[in-house]
């Protein structure tokens, strides 16, 4: 292997292993409390963008969402609206399986989201299929909320392949009285 190619490989691996992410846990003692079901109850709206791995904003999109619980599971109903005039739908079905884990699926997840909630934050992991260009492709999200208030929520979203990062989805989300 020349030695090109070997010193790409060495930095590749430090950053990714610099990469690491923050543990829920250091959320634990931030408030106000995070309640899933309670945030996530009725009308919500957010504004959000997505920007690829070079730092650039290429989409941006408005979110309606329904959301309702009937015991420890609950319903979210999402409709987006992209800056380019295309519009999708997604919607989760949220299973509470203790007070700090909860279980989610989609059409378009692959097996299950798995969140655990710490203090006012969330992290979901899940695979997706994502369509781009008429081509179908799965990647992983490193999905974080943090409850501003009993109002609103930011949701940063972490999107990669393979462990490479591929860009970044940040939402505002507020409730709807």
């Amino acid at each position: 292997m020349n030695k090109y190619i070997l010193s790409v490989l060495l930095i590749f691996f430090s950053l990714n292993l610099l990469s690491c992410s923050t543990s829920i846990q250091e959320y634990k003692n931030d408030t106000p409390a995070l309640k899933l079901e309670n945030f996530f109850e009725g009308k919500l709206m957010a504004h959000g963008l997505y920007k690829d791995r070079f730092n650039k904003v290429s989409k941006r999109f408005v979110v309606t969402m329904f959301a309702s619980w009937k015991g420890a599971v609950g319903t979210l109903d999402e409709d987006f609206v992209y800056s380019d005039g295309s519009k999708s739908k997604r919607i989760w079905t949220l299973t509470k399986i203790s007070d700090t884990e909860y279980l989610g699926t989609a059409s378009d997840v692959i097996g299950q989201a798995h969140g655990i909630i710490s203090g006012n934050s969330l992290l979901w992991n899940y695979d997706l299929k994502l369509a781009v260009d008429k081509k179908e492709y799965i990647v992983h999200f490193e999905d974080w909320m943090y409850l501003i208030d009993n109002n609103n929520m930011i949701n940063q979203s972490y999107m990669s392949k393979f462990k490479i990062n591929l860009g970044q989805v940040v939402l505002s989300i507020q409730k709807v009285k």
